[in-house]
């Protein structure tokens, strides 16, 4: 079996129990095929296992891979055409995007994810059109990309059966609009028009085609409350049981979403999930900006989790979650990058910062997250929110070893006062510059700004050429398609709040 040292100045290896930082100095990982079996002195294991090949060194600090627990596409929906929006409008923006062969999209955001330390994606896949076999092999090119770049993913295909551009039915939002617009909405509708049936044989479907693989793992994905019927709920809350697969569902991103809750179930969202079986430790809930002090309360009494992405809660004005208030439950508060983050990329180092720093209220004694706490967002509770969880997510032995490591020096050039502790140097500090190398599964995937398996400036010069021409009919029918629905969905929500 293949053994590989890991050395490293400084190893975080993880979080204790009361979320302080565990760090082992002057110390060595010892990996043997893809798990880690001992974690100790450099020297010992050194002289124990002349032959390992050496991986890392002085100057290095190791940390345990980054998992970015929200993903959906690759090159952004701003590269391709859909500007920022207010989430409801954005709905119909994106019927502007450009369309991507579905490996080169994948392999965009896969290089920007690895280089800034993530070694597992839950990638969400919320549309695709066309039959279950379609679907499934849409699903194969991305999963095999990730494949070629040597990631960890969790992936997912959106279960939702109604209410696919307001918040209303499908053929309501077709019957109010213009006599013009009305039937080419009606065919974009009905390309994602899957039975319901169809898509619960969708997610055993994919189950079934990626058992083999081992960096790959199918979730489900209830869409959101307003995307899902009440059979659909009962329908995901039955593939939970039958199979135990974990769950990962979008709510309450919007103010809109919480009055939508309240119309349709005289509540609160989470409540209405939780009467259905669907909250518990296998659920994650992926935004939350909107919820209530008792729906805070409620996810943490069920064990589940909570996934924050800050960036894109800012970018399309759904709000700012009230992280403080989740952390202080004692859930598992997960961080993903969704579409995109500040910088209209992926970069997991840059998120965690925008998390640290952007929830630090005013007044001296205002509760605010510390460092430690955004870093096991990025990586223990990260993966908790995964099939994954429990062997990822931090460094110890019998755990699978996806490692990254900084270059110290680039860290902290030209100078940085060692006594800050760790973790604030590395969320405060740490750019994509300074991830020397990433391993998963003992695997290094990443080494110095080359990946091992797929040349990078290549596929970029390969979706350059694909995506620099003129719109295609189809696409340039979406484009106008998209302008002429933002007034009509715009004027659904007038007066939604009196």
């Amino acid at each position: 079996m293949t053994q590989t040292l890991v050395t490293a100045d400084r190893i975080l290896t993880g979080f204790a129990p009361d979320g302080s930082a565990q760090i082992e100095a002057d110390a060595a990982i010892l990996i043997e095929g893809e798990t880690i079996a001992a974690i100790g002195p450099a020297d010992t294991l050194r002289r124990a296992h002349p032959d390992a090949r050496a991986v890392g060194g002085r100057g290095r600090v190791a940390m345990p891979g980054l998992v970015n627990a929200h993903h959906h596409v690759g090159l952004t929906p701003f590269q391709l055409g859909a500007r920022d929006q207010p989430l409801e409008l954005w709905f119909a923006e994106r019927l502007a995007m450009r369309d991507v062969d579905p490996r080169l999209d994948t392999l965009y955001a896969a290089f920007e994810m690895v280089a800034s330390g993530v070694t597992t994606v839950q990638h969400l896949h919320s549309r695709a059109p066309g039959n279950t076999d379609a679907v499934v092999d849409r699903a194969a090119q991305i999963v095999g990309a990730y494949g070629e770049i040597g990631m960890r993913a969790s992936y997912s295909f959106a279960l939702r059966d109604q209410n696919r551009m307001i918040y209303e039915a499908d053929e309501a939002f077709v019957a109010m609009l213009p006599d013009a617009l009305k039937a080419p909405v009606a065919a974009y509708l009905g390309a994602f028009a899957l039975s319901l049936a169809d898509q619960v044989a969708l997610f055993h479907a994919l189950r079934a085609r990626f058992a083999g693989n081992p960096r790959a793992a199918i979730q489900i994905a209830p869409a959101n409350l307003h995307w899902l019927s009440d059979a659909a709920l009962e329908s995901a809350a039955r593939m939970a049981q039958e199979t135990g697969a974990p769950m990962h569902m979008h709510l309450l991103e919007t103010p809109y979403q919480m009055e939508y809750a309240r119309r349709r179930t005289g509540g609160s969202a989470v409540a209405a999930i939780d009467r259905f079986g669907l909250l518990g430790p296998q659920t994650t809930i992926g935004h939350g900006v909107w919820m209530t002090p008792d729906d805070h309360a409620l996810l943490a009494e069920r064990g589940a989790c909570l996934c924050h992405n800050c960036s894109s809660n800012l970018r399309l004005k759904s709000g700012t979650l009230d992280l403080n208030r989740a952390l202080a439950t004692g859930a598992p508060v997960a961080l993903g990058m969704d579409e995109a983050g500040l910088n209209d990329d992926r970069d997991m180092l840059q998120e965690m910062r925008l998390a640290l720093t952007l929830h630090r209220p005013p007044g001296h004694d205002a509760p605010c997250p510390t460092a430690a706490q955004i870093l096991r967002m990025a990586t223990e509770h990260g993966a908790a929110t995964t099939p994954f969880a429990g062997t990822i997510g931090a460094l110890a032995p019998g755990r699978l070893a996806d490692i990254v490591l900084l270059d110290w020096e680039r860290v902290t050039h030209p100078y940085q006062d060692p006594a800050i502790a760790l973790t604030d140097i590395i969320v405060r500090r740490a750019k994509s510059d300074a991830v020397e190398t990433v391993l998963v599964g003992g695997d290094v995937i990443y080494h110095q700004g080359r990946f091992a398996g797929v040349d990078r400036g290549e596929t970029l010069r390969e979706i350059a050429g694909a995506l620099n021409r003129p719109d295609r009919p189809d696409e340039a029918a979406r484009r106008r398609l998209a302008k002429d629905l933002l007034e009509p969905v715009g004027a659904f929500y007038k007066g939604w709040f009196g």
